[in-house]
């Protein structure tokens, strides 16, 4: 199979999307022309038109809102909120109409759009372009929320999520748009390393929303990760030593409760990892259904591995990031408790 990075992969999965169903447009700051701020668009409105493909004004509320608007109509835009640090002023629009459109209409509309976001850190952009705000999405009935770690998955997972029904929130790791992050070094590396390709399969495929990925197997604990945290915990794992299985959780909403359910009476122990901030972050609900779910099976405390709980200067970017260091003291904790 062609090997290609998470931004080709991403722009393939639009570019047969658009191919197979004249309904999906695309749009957002600076993705008609000039092909997006890291080049995920780059050629669509060539192949397209303007009519398909388009640039619109600085306004993550009217982005958002005119896609609600065309959905309902019968399209499914695919849009881009240029930075996921971007997309608050839209929050109205996402959680008061697109996440209730179904259920306020009684079904007579639905509203099948994503939300394409860069998430996460990897460019030193700090507190204003380097956020993780999945749990604010999470928590609001009547959305998807996917968050993809490799380029096959993206392609698989953004296809699945273009035709779903319902409103999808598709954030896309930074650190991991030019290859899979190594997860041994808590400096950044150059991306066109030997990680940087991921083999992806031509033309349409979907990935199924609400299955997680064993990315690695083991019997000693169950570590919960998405996104570039899973890189970091498989470091982490090989740093240590330890016999972790590793859950990639692909999708937050919907949640593969059975996966997490099955991996953890295994093991008897549990790690979550994100990069979001730790009070009232996404890692708070995986660990209450763990411990629902696994009370008499838990050897030891679920532990969470996060972010800090302030926002952070750009100089300490590599420091607020969990890295294998960190993680793997989580990993030795939760073993020896």
């Amino acid at each position: 199979m062609p090997r290609k990075t998470m931004i080709e992969a991403i722009r393939d999965a639009m570019d047969v999307s658009m191919g197979r169903d004249e309904r999906v447009v695309v749009f957002g700051e600076d993705v008609g022309y000039f092909g997006g701020v890291f080049r995920c668009t780059a050629g669509l409105q060539q192949k397209y038109g303007k009519t398909r493909c388009f640039d619109a004004p600085i306004s993550e509320l009217g982005i958002v809102g005119a896609a609600i608007g065309m959905a309902a109509y019968g399209l499914r835009p695919c849009v881009e909120v240029q930075f996921a640090d971007y997309v608050y002023p839209a929050y109205d629009q996402i959680v008061s109409e697109a996440a209730r459109l179904r259920y306020r209409s009684n079904g007579e509309f639905t509203c099948p759009i994503v939300i394409r976001m860069p998430t996460g850190g990897g460019i030193f952009g700090g507190q204003t372009h380097s956020q993780s705000p999945e749990a604010l999405f999470t928590h609001v009935s009547g959305l998807k929320v996917v968050v993809p770690s490799n380029p096959a998955d993206a392609k698989g997972l953004l296809i699945a999520s273009i035709e779903d029904p319902d409103p999808v929130i598709f954030l896309e790791p930074k650190r991991l748009y030019n290859g899979p992050f190594d997860g041994h070094h808590e400096k950044p590396v150059t991306p066109w390393s030997k990680h940087a390709l991921g083999e992806v399969a031509d033309g349409h495929y979907a990935e199924p929303l609400g299955k997680a990925a064993i990315r690695r197997a083991g019997s000693q604990l169950t570590v919960l990760a998405y996104g570039t945290m899973v890189y970091v915990a498989e470091a982490a794992a090989e740093e240590t030593g330890i016999d972790a299985e590793i859950i990639d959780l692909r999708t937050l909403l919907p949640l593969d409760l059975d996966a997490i359910v099955a991996s953890v009476q295994k093991t008897g122990r549990c790690t979550v990892v994100h990069e979001a901030t730790l009070t009232s972050g996404f890692g708070a609900e995986l660990a209450a259904l763990v411990q629902r779910h696994c009370f008499y099976h838990l050897e030891a405390p679920v532990m969470r591995v996060t972010g800090w709980d302030t926002p952070y200067p750009h100089a300490q970017e590599w420091d607020y990031f969990p890295g294998p260091a960190r993680v793997g003291r989580a990993f030795v904790e939760t073993m020896e408790a």
